[in-house]
């Protein structure tokens, strides 16, 4: 079930943010302050009352442009949809929020989620050369928005 995340989530928010970004790992502090934000929307998928995966989405209100800031899912629950389902869901506040475009960040290295965004329709626009430690570059990605079809949030 994914649902809107709460910082009663933080604890199980940062122990998937550091097993999954372990050299890049936002502070704890630093995610408090994104969940909290009034110009962010972070979603949890919990399994059996269990977080399992998060996400989140910059988009101000009104703003033609927004921001995937992170998604990350359990190694053990991947492969099945869920990420692609949060990444639908966040698209879908950021459309809900105004946004025509949705830009991100993924690592180089990180084939899978590369994958999964260009089948989304995201495209490579730019890198930014060593961007994460380790001096592995930041592919820079972006989507043009469409609507959805009204009650497809599949489409």
């Amino acid at each position: 079930m994914i649902r809107t995340a709460e910082t009663s989530d933080l604890e199980a928010i940062m122990a998937l943010e550091n097993s999954s970004f372990p050299d890049d790992a936002w502070s704890e502090q630093t995610m408090a302050a994104e969940v909290a934000s009034e110009h962010n929307h972070y979603l949890v998928d919990e399994e059996d009352g269990r977080v399992i995966g998060y996400g989140g989405v910059r988009a101000l209100r009104g703003a033609p442009d927004s921001d995937i800031q992170t998604i990350a899912l359990d190694p053990a629950y991947r492969g099945q949809g869920r990420g692609r389902r949060m990444l639908r869901l966040l698209l879908d506040l950021a459309r809900e929020r105004g946004a025509r475009d949705t830009f991100l960040e993924v690592r180089d290295d990180n084939e899978v989620a590369q994958a999964l965004y260009l089948s989304e329709g995201f495209a490579e626009i730019g890198r930014r050369p060593r961007y994460y430690k380790g001096g592995v570059d930041a592919i820079i990605m972006k989507i043009e928005l469409k609507v959805r079809p009204e009650g497809n949030a599949d489409a």
